[in-house]
């Protein structure tokens, strides 16, 4: 015997339904009204090759996470996450989405840092070590980030790095050195050695990825990352530093 008309369930199923689709709808690519939707399947998501590490140089963490969905002195500003010093991963961005972390820059070949990267912030005002627990926090997140996007474990760069007349985040307090010994980052190789006869520090820091622009500010960063210490002039030892990550470079270590 058949059921007889039930119009509350009607009307939940109905609205389910207009959910469903409502839902379909939101995630769905935008479409030109001009023109006749005709779908390939060839198509694909950004696909970030580079993790840039900046320092947030704010109070909390509940003021970055306002600053980074509004804006800051140089307007709308955000990154794909954000880490408190205690480990806590946030995320604000989709990583096949373009955040706005990086701004004018380059890196070897990379003149769009946005389009080509990940943005990660650390609660630390630049000045104060990174607390342990965040760098275990960032450690967890670049083992999901370079295994699941297929990010080169060596493309993890800082700010700085790729902006260093514009920038100093994470600094010459940031452990970059406990980030390699974990397998993250170009990082030398030891012991130092000379280079040969006729080494170029220049090419060597081009073919790492360091923009030359002005070579006191590519100095100063590269003295930052690798040294943890400030001087705008290559020493000995910048030089047996570079030789190495040319060398693990070569070998297929810092590919980009």
């Amino acid at each position: 015997m058949p059921r007889p008309f039930d119009s509350r369930r009607w009307r939940v199923a109905t609205l389910l339904l207009l959910i469903a689709l409502l839902s379909a709808c939101a995630h769905a690519p935008p479409r030109n009204p001009l023109a006749t939707w005709v779908p390939s399947p060839n198509h694909d998501v950004r696909r970030p090759v580079l993790i840039v590490l900046h320092y947030t140089d704010q109070d909390s963490v509940q003021q970055s996470l306002h600053t980074l969905r509004t804006a800051n002195s140089g307007g709308p500003v955000s990154a794909h996450y954000l880490i408190g010093a205690d480990g806590h991963i946030y995320q604000l961005v989709a990583d096949q989405l373009r955040a706005w972390h990086g701004g004018p820059g380059r890196w070897g070949t990379i003149t769009d840092i946005n389009s080509a990267s990940i943005g990660i912030e650390l609660d630390n005002d630049g000045a104060t070590p990174f607390a342990q627990p965040q760098i275990a926090g960032l450690l967890r997140l670049l083992a999901d980030l370079t295994t699941r996007l297929h990010i080169p474990s060596t493309q993890i760069v800082g700010h700085e790095d790729f902006a260093p007349t514009r920038k100093v985040d994470p600094g010459p307090l940031f452990p970059w050195q406990q980030l390699a010994a974990a397998g993250y980052g170009l990082w030398p190789r030891t012991p130092l050695i000379d280079p040969p006869a006729g080494f170029d520090p220049w090419m060597a820091l081009a073919l790492v990825g360091y923009p030359l622009d002005d070579r006191a500010a590519t100095v100063r960063a590269f003295h930052h990352h690798y040294r943890g210490i400030e001087g705008e002039t290559l020493d000995a030892t910048d030089l047996r530093i570079l030789y190495s990550l040319v060398q693990t470079i070569e070998r297929g270590g810092g590919a980009r």
